[in-house]
């Protein structure tokens, strides 16, 4: 038997099973992320969250946090804000009586982690909105459908140019197999202000850094999971890790520097060169450097034609008798 569909409802009006669940989580702590099945308004409204350590249990925000948070998202007309404000001020005062120890800290929270692409964009949005500085960030290959680079773009676009327009500035490192996309180009083309990008051969996962106070980090494969980070020395350590694959890369934007190659070795086939000499398969390079298996297999052809390499075995020999990859010290 199926169970009845979940009513929508607004926050100011939480639906019995929704408050009794939410209630017991403040009580208790946390509660089975199976538990709130039936009532997707707790996630909905950001009552519960996934808890850092463990993605099967929810815990509890606390109402005084929860309530803020809904009052400053609101977009509604100021007549009905005003009504909306008086009826969750009423709903919550309730709630708050029943807050325990076991909630979350009212302050801001040094980890949180963020559950859906909207919620993650939300809370990128918002950070965004309060940057003055700058913004840097790692963008890798996405494996993503045309439409929907579209949109994501269309999305960064905005933000962006509002930093810059605030005086901030925008750092981008990007692979190399991305520094000729046309949507990227488009990107920074559109945007007026201090922007540059810079590109290498492997790039770590994506990263953003807002004024190097906040960070955002992938927590999944799917990009359905993210990490904000507000503890300083973890920010601190991205972003030194950032300023040193910075002073790396090559520049794309606004002029792109030519990649220099050696003996008909270009810098593309050095950086295959030393990922066959640890030993990995074809698949793992192209995955590593952002491009597909077919034009991996093109560029390691090329390189053994050019040391002169008859098989696997040989080649990774010729690598290391060529000295090319001492080039890259």
């Amino acid at each position: 038997m199926t169970s009845a569909p979940h009513p929508e409802h607004g926050a100011e009006e939480l639906c019995p099973a929704g408050t009794e669940l939410y209630e017991r989580a403040l009580r208790e702590g946390h509660v089975p992320a199976e538990a709130a099945l039936t009532t997707p308004c707790l996630l909905d409204f950001g009552l519960l969250h996934p808890a850092v350590d463990d993605l099967y249990r929810l815990e509890p925000v606390a109402p005084a946090v929860a309530l803020h948070r809904l009052l400053r998202t609101s977009e509604e007309l100021i007549a009905r804000e005003r009504r909306r404000e008086e009826r969750l001020a009423e709903t919550f005062e309730r709630l708050m009586a029943v807050e325990g120890h076991r909630t979350a800290a009212a302050a801001t929270p040094t980890l949180r982690l963020l559950d859906g692409k909207q919620r993650i964009n939300q809370a990128i949005t918002e950070t965004m909105a309060e940057a003055s500085r700058e913004l840097l960030t790692v963008q890798p290959r996405t494996r993503h459908s045309g439409a929907q680079i579209e949109a994501a773009y269309a999305v960064a676009t905005r933000r962006d140019q509002a930093l810059l327009d605030r005086g901030g500035r925008i750092r981008t490192l990007y692979q190399h197999t991305q520094r000729h996309f046309p949507t990227i180009t488009a990107h920074h083309e559109r945007l007026r202000g201090d922007i540059e990008a810079r590109a290498l051969d492997e790039v770590t996962d994506r990263l953003i850094l807002v004024d190097r106070a906040v960070a955002f980090i992938p927590a999944d494969d799917d990009g359905d999971l993210a990490l904000e980070i507000r503890h300083p020395a973890i920010v601190g350590y991205l972003a030194t890790a950032f300023d040193r694959l910075w002073r790396l890369a090559t520049p794309v934007y606004p002029e792109a520097a030519p990649r220099p190659s050696h003996d008909g070795v270009t810098a593309r086939q050095r950086a295959i060169a030393r990922l066959l000499v640890e030993g990995h398969t074809d698949a793992v390079i192209a995955d590593r450097l952002g491009m597909n298996v077919r034009t991996a297999r093109v560029h390691i052809a090329k390189l053994a034609a050019t040391l002169g390499s008859q098989n696997r075995a040989q080649l990774g020999y010729l690598i290391g008798q060529s000295g090319i990859l001492d080039r890259e010290r």
